[in-house]
């Protein structure tokens, strides 16, 4: 089962000047990214800042999203991030998820409990079977101190039919590598990095959840397709023409810096909640010419 080949948008949250959810907004961001080329939505990840909505919040915008992708004409799938460090949290989110008509979710390891290898499984494993929704894993390192090693994403493969793909940000090609090989390339692996999409691809990888996606929608579905289609050097050479406007978008924490790149393209999507604070004038000079470059900037 492979929910969706190609780039899948991370999506930002968009906020009003009162830091409530603005949900008309959101509907005007699926709209523009069903418009524009990407593959598939995904809601309340990291880049939506999921850490600091509410609960009821956070199924909100998973509901919104998903009756607004029903309407459209060209039909995508919506997928939720539902992660939690606390596993019954998980999979309350996942099954309220379900009902808000998401078609997947994505699920981030554990943050800060740090849970060994074992309790990765129980986690994943309780988390998929409880809310009857295909599953990618969502592995972060970096972020969470938590590492999936590929010998446990094979297992929970092999295990669980509702396990459908990784979204690997660990930034280590080679325990990608390992990943393709544990599955027998069967496991639908997805770049979390924008600067990896076409080394993932070159390892049998189908696809990014892109943050770049929220400016370049059309753009990032071009280096995954291009390359799908067997035309590498044109996907390689989208993939390095766009590098430094990559690096500004993660010269900060991510979404600092995408948030700043919406609403200096005229996306008006508002500020970010605390503990994350707006971008440093220095590093928002320098997306701000990255931007200008690709006559983003309105």
């Amino acid at each position: 089962m492979t929910i969706f080949k190609g780039a899948g948008v991370a999506l930002v949250t968009p906020f009003n000047n009162d830091l409530t959810v603005n949900y008309g907004k959101l509907e005007e961001l699926v709209d523009y990214h069903i418009n524009n080329g990407t593959d598939s939505l995904i809601i309340c990840g990291t880049t939506g800042e999921a850490s600091t909505l509410t609960e009821d919040e956070h199924i909100e915008c998973i509901r919104v999203a998903a009756a607004r992708a029903k309407k459209a004409a060209r039909q995508i799938p919506v997928i939720a991030g539902t992660g939690s460090n606390d596993t019954a949290t998980a999979v309350y989110l996942s099954k309220e998820a379900k009902k808000a008509g998401a078609d997947a979710t994505l699920v981030v390891t554990p943050y800060y409990n740090k849970a060994t290898q074992k309790g990765l499984y129980e986690h994943f494993k309780l988390i998929a079977t409880e809310s009857e929704l295909p599953m990618i894993l969502y592995n972060v390192p970096s972020r969470t101190g938590c590492n999936i090693m590929p010998a446990t994403a094979a297992r929970l493969f092999r295990d669980i039919d509702l396990i459908a793909g990784i979204k690997e940000a660990s930034g280590n090609i080679s325990q990608v590598a390992q990943v393709v090989d544990e599955t027998n390339g069967e496991l639908a692996v997805y770049s979390g990095n924008d600067d990896q999409i076409v080394p993932v691809l070159s390892l049998g990888g189908v696809g990014v959840i892109s943050v770049l996606s929220n400016i370049l929608p059309q753009e990032t579905h071009d280096i995954v397709a291009t390359y799908l289609a067997g035309d590498v050097k044109t996907s390689r050479e989208l993939q390095i023409k766009y590098l430094k406007l990559v690096d500004a978008l993660f010269s900060e924490v991510n979404p600092i810096p995408v948030k700043a790149a919406m609403n200096l393209a005229g996306f008006n999507c508002g500020s970010l909640r605390r503990p994350l604070t707006d971008m440093e004038p220095a590093h928002l000079e320098v997306l701000k010419a990255e931007m200008a470059k690709f006559n983003l900037v309105k």
